[in-house]
């Protein structure tokens, strides 16, 4: 096993009794399947489970994997009606484990890898699990940063531009091979930026079906998971986000990329259009309509891009999480040219 896949259990249980009160080892930790970004295993302790998120080994791109982020945000959200994990503690020492991590509760959930959600008893409860998805997400932008402690987690104003310019240079710095389709796009988008609304708010960054865990029986999230990419910034980022999955394939494949939900009968799924899910996105948040979708939805298809791309550069740098990263690449020019064909 590579040593993405293992930790040092030995000093890792004598470093949680040490910081985390009640915790006894020994301990067991078993990586979980899917996710490319922050390794995450199950601990198994005498004293209880857990859940251990990890910065990958090896030379990382700047401000990627932030998992020290991560754990600010769920205990700042700890007190909110957005429901989160109970964090216990962070390690920014890597000479305990090999990388930077934090500590969180085990929420004893479901998570639902493919949005058309098939493991549903009824249309009805998947109406209804997508207008939970909505409330909650429309919570999360309901937050009072400042209120929580998050007013210095990112700067406000001017999202689009500066989030443009981040992922364009991550995307450069990872870039294996030139691919036409992401030139024209990062040229695109920074010609058809919108003006700056003064919107701000917390942004959950990678807000899908697979990072949302429900209740057994479904009826609520339980927890919002993968907090890596939150930020301050533009609420409709994650809502356009959010809505790519009604315009990507179906997938197979966990952890590579959002399963898509194209040319499936949304209707008699019981699943919302495109414009059902932002009127219900809308009325939760009291707002009128929104300009400029064309432009949101583009760049979150870039994001995505330019994720995949980062992917698929630690695939060939040997430190991926998932085994089948390498595959990634592939997906950045059908990506980047889906977000053409939206505002073409």
């Amino acid at each position: 096993m590579s040593q993405v896949d293992t930790l040092d259990e030995t000093a890792l249980a004598q470093y949680l009794q040490a910081q985390v009160p009640g915790f006894s080892g020994p301990l067991i930790a078993t990586k979980f399947a899917g996710g490319q970004s922050n390794p995450t295993f199950r601990i198994d302790a005498d004293s209880g489970t857990y859940v251990l998120r990890r910065q990958p080994p090896g030379k990382l791109l700047k401000s990627a994997h932030a998992v020290d982020r991560e754990y600010r945000v769920l205990a700042a959200l700890a007190d909110t009606p957005v429901p989160v994990a109970k964090v216990h503690t962070l390690c920014e020492d890597p000479d305990v484990i090999g990388s930077m991590f934090y500590l969180m509760e085990y929420c004893d959930g479901v998570v639902h890898w493919n949005p058309a959600l098939p493991d549903a008893p009824s249309p009805a409860q998947r109406t209804a699990m997508y207008r939970e998805m909505v409330r909650t997400l429309a919570t999360i932008h309901s937050v009072d940063v400042n209120a929580v402690g998050l007013g210095d987690y990112g700067r406000p104003g001017n999202y689009f531009e500066r989030q443009l310019s981040r992922w364009t240079k991550q995307y450069r710095a990872s870039e294996l091979t030139t691919v036409p389709e992401m030139d024209t796009l990062i040229a695109w988008l920074g010609e058809h930026l919108p003006p700056d609304d003064g919107t701000v708010s917390l942004v959950h960054g990678d807000f899908r079906i697979d990072n949302l865990m429900f209740t057994a029986d479904n009826a609520q999230v339980m927890a919002v998971l993968d907090w890596e990419l939150s930020t301050l910034g533009h609420p409709l980022a994650d809502l356009a986000y959010q809505c790519m999955a009604l315009r990507l394939p179906a997938s197979d494949a966990p952890g590579m990329a959002p399963a898509g939900l194209a040319g499936l009968d949304l209707g008699a799924l019981g699943l919302p259009s495109e414009d059902e899910y932002v009127a219900h996105y809308c009325e939760a948040r009291g707002i009128a309509g929104i300009d400029n979708w064309g432009f949101y939805l583009a760049f979150s298809f870039f994001r995505l891009a330019a994720i995949a791309q980062g992917v698929a550069k630690r695939a060939a740098d040997g430190n991926a999480s998932n085994t089948q990263a390498h595959t990634v690449g592939a997906m950045v020019p059908p990506l980047a040219q889906a977000a053409l064909d939206i505002v073409s």
